[in-house]
């Protein structure tokens, strides 16, 4: 490994050995350690201490159950309130994917969330760069288990796709069917639903019983890539542009940190002169630039921030997969539904997802480190760039 990789390893190992699921006080303590590390690069950085519940199971289990009794009620005769129900269900979990309100969670405990920010480069620049990574980590669950992707593609369903699979859509259409079932009489969409709805509840739960992954890959590589442009801004601080560098809490929470930053901080940001690039789980062994996101609906991304990351990548001669798009969502989601310019730099290996996704050996070790390098030379020369000319 190169000299940097070596320096980028040491410190995603003592990011990695934090405990630091989603408002907890282990993200206190992971965002306590990126303000020294900052520190120590001599770049000034600041802690944002903002309200947050802090779990996604909750809020999508709920939901789920809902439509689980909504059924049950249905199948006894009482259909009205089991489609009010199943409604309320249904609608509860669409609303708490981002970019959405997640208007259900406001009803849960909340906790708080920690996001750090360092600003470099000209403060007064025309233009505006916002690098978004996140120092919380996920919970497992067997959702998330690296057998079934390894089967789908024994099956040639990866390469034959460049969307992932709908995995959130059995969450939500468990209480449509029992709403569905419940207002037209039809027991089999009622039985689904029930079905669907108990089988959401019981992953729900699982993925909160299951232990916080170390999350190296999710994404400890995009937090020390921050640390990795200080560094190399230290030598040349860009001029004309203005560069903060965002960790986010409670990225697994939905994005509850990045939501409280855009509320907080959207309204200082001109839109016709800020670029967000989010950098997402970018040790994985190939580099790209997400099209698309989104749980229910695909989002797309900018065009013109797309062309801006692929051009720089080709000038660089870095490759990018191409087309890739996730039915899942980052924190790039909150600034694109906001009107910003967007883009979200990630990796992902030969069966098209993030390596090691959620699961326990989201470790240091590994890390494929030339992706993370190239992903800091393309972030770095897209700064560069922008000390020159807007997109």
């Amino acid at each position: 490994m190169s000299n940097e990789a070596d320096w980028l390893r040491e410190r995603l190992e003592e990011l990695e050995r934090i405990e630091r699921p989603s408002a907890s006080e282990g993200e206190r303590r992971a965002a306590e350690w990126l303000v020294a590390q900052f520190a120590e690069l001599g770049a000034e950085a600041r802690i944002e201490a903002e309200d947050a519940h802090g779990t996604y199971w909750w809020p999508l289990g709920l939901g789920a159950a809902l439509g689980a009794i909504g059924a049950a009620l249905t199948l006894r005769g009482r259909r009205f309130l089991g489609a009010l129900l199943g409604i309320a269900g249904a609608a509860g979990i669409a609303d708490d994917f981002p970019p959405n309100q997640r208007r259900l969670r406001r009803l849960l405990p909340r906790r708080t969330t920690y996001n750090v920010a360092c600003e470099l480069g000209d403060p007064s620049g025309e233009r505006t760069i916002v690098f978004i990574a996140h120092h919380d980590a996920p919970h497992s669950g067997i959702v998330f288990h690296p057998g079934p992707a390894k089967v789908a593609d024994k099956l040639g369903l990866i390469e034959k796709s460049d969307t992932s699979p709908p995995l959130m859509w059995p969450v939500v259409s468990g209480p449509l069917l029992t709403a569905l079932g419940a207002l037209t009489g039809r027991r089999l969409a009622t039985k689904l639903g029930l079905l669907f709805s108990a089988g959401s509840v019981a992953a729900m739960t699982n993925i909160g019983a299951s232990e916080t992954v170390p999350g190296a890959n999710d994404n400890g590589s995009s937090v020390v890539a921050l640390l990795a442009l200080v560094r190399r801004f230290a030598a040349e601080s860009p001029e004309g542009v203005r560069v903060i560098l965002l960790s986010t809490g409670s990225e697994e929470s939905f994005s509850e940190g990045m939501k409280a930053w855009g509320e907080r901080h959207f309204p200082e940001l001109p839109r016709e002169s800020t670029l967000f690039l989010c950098l997402e789980s970018i040790g994985s062994p190939h580099l790209l630039v997400l099209r698309a996101e989104g749980f229910l609906k695909l989002y797309e991304f900018s065009p013109r921030a797309l062309a801006f990351m692929d051009g720089l990548a080709e000038e660089m001669g870095v490759d990018l997969v191409p087309n890739l798009r996730v039915r899942a969502g980052t924190d790039g989601l909150e600034p694109l539904a906001a009107g910003y310019e967007t883009a979200v730099l990630c990796s992902c290996d030969d069966l098209k997802q993030a390596s090691n996704y959620h699961w326990p050996t989201d470790v240091a070790a590994n890390i494929e480190y030339g992706t993370l390098e190239r992903a800091i030379d393309v972030s770095e020369q897209a700064v560069r760039r922008l000390s020159r000319r807007w997109l």
